[in-house]
């Protein structure tokens, strides 16, 4: 084995680091063709792990699990910490509702579908539990990847409920496997005990460790800023790890922590908050390769017309159901019942689910897992690739003003009292075409600088604000409210 070191390593990193420069580059197709950038990663596996090309034998489903669920935990992390509490308080109830009882639902539709196209009882109500729950990695690319902006109630229950509902998928696919295993074990009055525990452990643990995170960050000083990230990525683990330990959901857990820790004030938070997107994005990439890794294209038309059947009967039956029911009370209007129920993004969290009955030679196992990955891809590729055109059609998109080409933003170790504050000027704002000398601010408020087009414009007297400027100010959070009625509502970092 020696022998072969360390040139064997070196290939295998050359080859990983050629897929990873290819999946990013080929991402960008995703700009001019609607398609989710997961389902480029996830080709690609495919493509390298094929058997025409081999450029990576991989067909370890302890590893593909493992490091699933590690990729799993830093994208559910990430979301939790670019989740709004203020977003997450307004939609919890209709996103709680999906996330629970709608996966039930979800579930036993598919298993209806599933049957009728020939699985047992077991296995196919098990497929039902595997792909009941939205993907929070392909819904969090989808809408915040892209330049769409969904009127914020929509965005709001759709990011909600795919960071909370794997919990539900992954207990209704641990019950449902051993089931498999052990046909008669399944013991109907446990399974809602076994989902009350889960939930109510992972919520407590995941809140107790935001909270003490935000705590020991706001106490600890580190000679270096780049420890931080060290820090809130221990956190993140934890979060997965105690409550697992203790029985309960690990997934809501980090969900939770990540919400908890990113609603209070951090230290160097602009660049936690990049480290912990850049880790999400790698995260997506390396989980998708891998799993596109361990089906080759000839091995899924041996699952092709189950596949289809239950993939179609997920997105235009089962999905729009259960959402049109559980949503009913909560008096959405039809065109957002209906994006909702369109964009139920699946993706890596029912392959990874998949290879839990693969693990423990559950029988069907392996044919179980290519109708998963077949009903992962069509969802990519029907709901995925029109997102953007269902909303602007159902008139869900909001209109935003033009991103910034320049990012201003203050890092600190402390908390700073004063708040950076920036807005797009257009005709319509009352500083349009006004000096900066006459601009009626506080005292403690000033102009640092004007961003036009590529330039970065000193914020002198004399500087005229134009439409289209992008401005800079520092102001104290008492004047927040006076600023807006000159500039408008600040724009979103």
């Amino acid at each position: 084995m020696q022998a072969f070191e360390p040139a064997a390593t070196a290939v295998l990193l050359a080859t990983f680091g050629v897929l990873l420069v290819l999946a990013v580059v080929f991402s960008r197709v995703t700009e001019r063709i609607p398609v989710p950038v997961a389902l480029v990663f996830l080709l690609i596996g495919m493509v390298a792990g094929s058997r025409s090309l081999s450029l990576i034998d991989f067909n370890n489903f302890f590893a593909a699990f493992r490091i699933g669920t590690i990729a799993l935990v830093l994208i559910l992390f990430d979301g939790g910490m670019n989740t709004a509490m203020p977003a997450l308080r307004r939609v919890i109830k209709p996103a709680g509702v999906l996330a629970t009882f709608g996966v039930i639902g979800t579930a036993l539709l598919v298993g209806v579908a599933g049957r009728v196209a020939g699985f047992s009882w077991p296995e196919a109500l098990l497929i039902g539990a595997i792909v009941s729950s939205t993907d929070a990695a392909a819904v969090f690319s989808v809408l915040r990847g892209s330049s769409l902006h969904l009127k914020k109630r929509v965005g709001a229950t759709l990011e909600v409920e795919s960071g909370i509902n794997d919990p539900m998928a992954f207990i209704l696919t641990l019950i449902l496997t051993q089931n498999l295993l052990v046909p008669g074990s399944l013991v109907l009055w446990q399974i809602p005990l076994d989902i009350v525990l889960q939930i109510a452990v992972g919520t407590a643990t995941g809140f107790a460790i935001g909270r003490g995170g935000r705590w020991f960050i706001s106490r600890i000083r580190v000679q270096a800023g780049g420890l931080y990230p060290a820090v809130t990525l221990a956190l993140a683990f934890l979060a997965f790890g105690v409550p697992t330990l203790l029985h309960g959901s690990g997934f809501l857990s980090v969900y939770i922590a990540g919400l908890v820790l990113g609603d209070g004030e951090l230290p160097y938070r602009n660049s936690l908050y990049r480290v912990h997107d850049a880790a999400a994005w790698l995260s997506q990439i390396v989980l998708f390769m891998l799993l596109g890794l361990l089906v080759a294209p000839q091995e899924l038309l041996e699952a092709g017309w189950a596949g289809v059947g239950i993939a179609l009967f997920l997105t235009f039956i089962a999905r729009p159901v259960v959402v049109a029911f559980f949503l009913l009370p909560f008096k959405y209007q039809p065109r957002e019942v209906a994006y909702i129920s369109w964009v139920g993004l699946r993706g890596a969290v029912p392959i990874v689910l998949a290879t839990y009955p693969v693990l423990v030679l559950a029988p069907g196992a392996a044919q179980i897992f290519l109708v998963v990955f077949f009903i992962v891809v069509l969802s990519a590729v029907l709901p995925g690739a029109t997102v953007s055109w269902v909303a602007r059609k159902l008139g869900l998109e909001k209109l935003e003003p033009p991103i910034a080409p320049a990012l201003l933003a203050i890092e600190s170790r402390q908390h700073l009292t004063g708040d950076l504050l920036h807005f797009y000027v257009d005709d319509d704002v009352a500083v349009h075409d006004v000096t900066i000398e006459d601009l009626a601010l506080p005292e403690t408020a000033a102009v640092t600088v004007v961003v036009r087009g590529n330039a970065l414009v000193p914020a002198h007297p004399k500087t005229t604000i134009l439409s289209g400027d992008h401005v800079y100010l520092i102001a104290r959070p008492e004047d927040r409210g006076f600023i807006q009625l000159l500039f408008g509502r600040p724009e979103e970092e």
